[in-house]
């Protein structure tokens, strides 16, 4: 039989990157390993890629070293992972934050055949002038600096205002052979999620649904046109404002594998020095951007979602610059609407309304303690919801609602857990700029506004709207599918499908308690007409006489087994234990 490449196995077809994958999981396995024992002149040679002793390392510092060492793929992977603290940890999600990639920029050469060939022209003719050396080198791609001339031919969806004849730009190349290396590496994640999906340990979490989810953001954020399309939604949510400053994306020099948009003559957060600029100081610019951060999750359902302070910038004339709009998060109106009944029922000390809403955004285990659950949310609440408003430690707040929810193994949407790492890195980044800094407070107009939203007459009729779509879509299916049921009855092909779970132990126990009531009656009735053959003919001891010898052994063993029944249940419920 013809066999072609897609119908081998995964596992042979990537054998050498398996092979690697599997030598750097090992060594850092290996490392743990030795800690536990004093083999200095051995674990001390086994090192990072920073050149810091793996033994010494904690286990969320060596799966960070790990994927640093495995290269862009795994790099990206874990920053993605980093949105899910409820299913890897508050603790393993905080060190994947600080994933980084010095990924080697590709040759100027590359950069001028694939600019070339996107746009069908000569690089000359394209830029009046383009930096041969890249300035930053990530995972993904490289970006240069370049000039070209402000004609409206050249530019993108919005002309802007600079009458300048030459512009400055930045232009983001993709890496060579980036999208081969992707999808190798996404290939073999698929199949480690398979086989961690057969581990009861992490069956909870549906590992092959969440590398699916991952894999098609990695897939998203290699097409260049969607960042381009995310820039242009956040310059028309922005477009009357004036305190934020977002890159102009230039549609004529952009395509799948480039993108080309202005620069942004500003400062770095990550290297501001918190002097103030223009007149305004660090307080402020942090609280101006934690409010548009919230305007835009709150009010629009679309956000920026890497508010590290790289990504964010302070512009000369104290505006705020914003970069990498390759991850963003969005929510929907329903999530939104729940989020916004959460933060009320923490108000006003809810219990019982927060239990029901986590879980009715989350998915909850069949074995889920809803009493433990509800008497840990109480204690979460209790100790946040005292809080003076000016000292809530919000990024604290959400690490211990996420480890309760993470305790009970309750699975929280993907939109949900990007949510949160986000308001856990705005309130860092806000800390950076201002120590004082409370997101929370800033919280506080939103949170009125939540109220007012919840029963404002356009959201009671938006909701009618939804409701009376799903009942109409209810009311077309609902008559086919019971005609289906009932044709289904009437041929004798309807089958019901049960799927049973732990009953195997009672099962056992109802089976054997028949049996032995069952033999204990039969004894009975053979001892009663003296069934032969007989012992103790004439009168025996205590003047017992013509006893059935098969009725006796009936009623020994069914009292045997009585009382092993019995000794089973007391012991641990289950015959099958002992």
């Amino acid at each position: 039989m013809k066999r072609t490449i897609p119908s081998i196995p995964q596992l042979y077809r990537n054998a050498m990157r398996w092979t690697e994958i599997a030598s750097v999981l090992s060594k850092y396995g290996l490392a743990g390993w030795l800690s536990r024992f004093n083999i200095d002149f051995i674990s001390d040679r086994l090192k990072a890629p920073d050149g810091e002793v793996l033994s010494k390392l904690t286990q969320e510092a060596r799966i960070k070293s790990a994927m640093t060492e495995l290269g862009p793929t795994f790099i990206k992977f874990g920053q993605l992972l980093s949105t899910r603290p409820d299913v890897i940890g508050p603790n393993l999600a905080k060190e994947l934050e600080d994933l980084q990639s010095k990924a080697p920029a590709d040759s100027f050469e590359y950069v001028k055949e694939i600019i070339e060939a996107e746009q069908g022209e000569t690089l000359e003719n394209l830029f009046v002038e383009f930096e041969e050396e890249p300035f930053a080198s990530a995972s993904i791609g490289q970006v240069h600096r370049a000039k070209i001339k402000r004609e409206s031919t050249w530019l993108g969806d919005d002309p802007g205002a600079n009458d300048s004849p030459i512009m400055d730009v930045v232009v983001k190349v993709r890496h060579k052979g980036i999208e081969r290396a992707v999808e190798t590496d996404l290939d073999i994640l698929a199949g480690l999620a398979q086989l961690a999906e057969r581990l009861d340990d992490f069956k909870n979490y549906q590992p092959t649904k969440i590398v699916a989810e991952m894999s098609r953001t990695m897939r998203r954020e290699l097409d260049f046109e969607r960042e381009r399309n995310n820039l242009n939604q956040f310059r028309a949510i922005f477009a009357n404002d004036k305190g934020i400053v977002i890159p102009e994306p230039f549609s004529r020099l952009s395509s799948t594998r480039m993108l080309t948009m202005s620069f942004l003559p500003g400062t770095r957060l990550n290297i501001y020095d918190g002097n103030p600029v223009n007149g305004i100081t660090g307080s402020d610019i942090a609280r101006e951007g934690a409010h548009r951060y919230l305007d835009m999750i709150f009010n629009h359902g679309f956000y920026h979602a890497d508010p590290h302070p790289g990504n964010l910038m302070v512009m000369d004339d104290g505006t705020i610059g914003m970069l990498d709009f390759g991850m963003v998060g969005r929510i929907s109106e329903r999530l939104r609407e729940d989020i916004e009944a959460m933060l009320v029922a923490i108000v006003n000390e809810d219990v019982s309304m927060l239990t029901t809403l986590i879980k009715r955004v989350g998915r909850c285990p069949t074995d889920l303690n809803e009493a433990a659950l509800s008497n840990d949310i109480a204690d979460f609440v209790g100790q946040y919801s005292t809080q003076v408003v000016a000292q809530f430690d919000m990024a604290n707040a959400l690490n211990d609602f996420v480890a309760v929810v993470r305790n009970y193994k309750i699975m929280l949407p993907g939109e949900a857990s990007m949510l949160i790492k986000v308001l856990i890195s705005l309130e860092g980044t806000g800390r950076c700029l201002s120590p004082d800094f409370s997101l929370m407070e800033i919280m506080k107009p939103f949170q009125r506004m939540m109220v007012l939203k919840r029963l404002s007459p356009a959201r009671q009729v938006r909701k009618m709207r939804r409701f009376y779509l799903e009942m109409e879509q209810l009311a077309e299916k609902l008559p086919q599918r019971v005609s289906n049921i009932l044709e289904q009855v009437q041929s004798g092909s309807f089958d019901i499908h049960l799927d049973h779970r732990r009953l195997g132990p009672t099962a056992n126990r109802l089976v054997v308690g028949l049996m032995t009531s069952a033999l204990f009656l039969g004894s009975a009735l053979m001892l009663s007409y003296k069934v032969p053959p007989l012992i103790f003919p004439e009168t025996g001891p205590i003047g017992i006489h013509d006893l059935s010898f098969l009725g006796l052994t009936g009623a020994i063993v069914s009292l045997m087994m009585g009382f092993r029944l019995m000794w089973s249940i007391r012991k641990s419920g289950n015959l099958d234990e002992d």
